[in-house]
């Protein structure tokens, strides 16, 4: 069941799905939709999303009502049915996804060295860590200067 943030614990699991692109204006809604439709059948299950800055895809399950083996399953089939639909790729965490201004940038590793090389980013620029772990780690540690997160090995 659908349920708000506040009411999460903690440790509360999180899945971060970064799009590879902004989402159109027009498909947030229609994403919005899907997702919902979706977690309604998870009846035994205490989940919140979000779609934030219209570039992520943010589930989040409570730790008391984690998502069964076949849930993780039905969950990544779906997002790879997003990923289709909308022509959009949503598993890749690997890549970096960072600020600028404020505008919400992805780059492959190689091309985020080039902009580290270039000054075009700095151990400031504020990065999004998507292989966090819990609704606790999210509040802390999603977004961090990039001189303290995964990729400070890089300047």
């Amino acid at each position: 069941m659908l349920v708000s943030y506040k009411s999460l614990p903690d440790n509360s699991k999180i899945y971060i799905y970064p799009s590879h692109r902004k989402f159109y204006e027009n498909e947030c809604p229609i994403i919005d939709k899907k997702i919902r439709q979706f977690f309604q059948k998870f009846e035994a299950n205490k989940i919140f999303y979000e779609i934030k800055y219209g570039r992520f895809i943010i589930v989040f399950v409570s730790d008391e009502t984690p998502l069964s083996m076949d849930d993780n399953n039905e969950l990544i089939s779906f997002i790879f049915s997003l990923e289709k639909k909308f022509e959009v790729s949503l598993i890749d965490k690997i890549n970096v996804c960072f600020k600028q201004g404020e505008y919400v940038q992805l780059k492959e590793i190689p091309d985020f060295k080039k902009l580290i090389k270039n000054k075009g980013v700095s151990e400031k620029t504020i990065v999004f860590d998507n292989l966090i772990i819990n609704k606790k780690e999210y509040e802390d540690c999603w977004e961090i200067p990039a001189g303290e997160s995964r990729v400070a090995h890089f300047f």
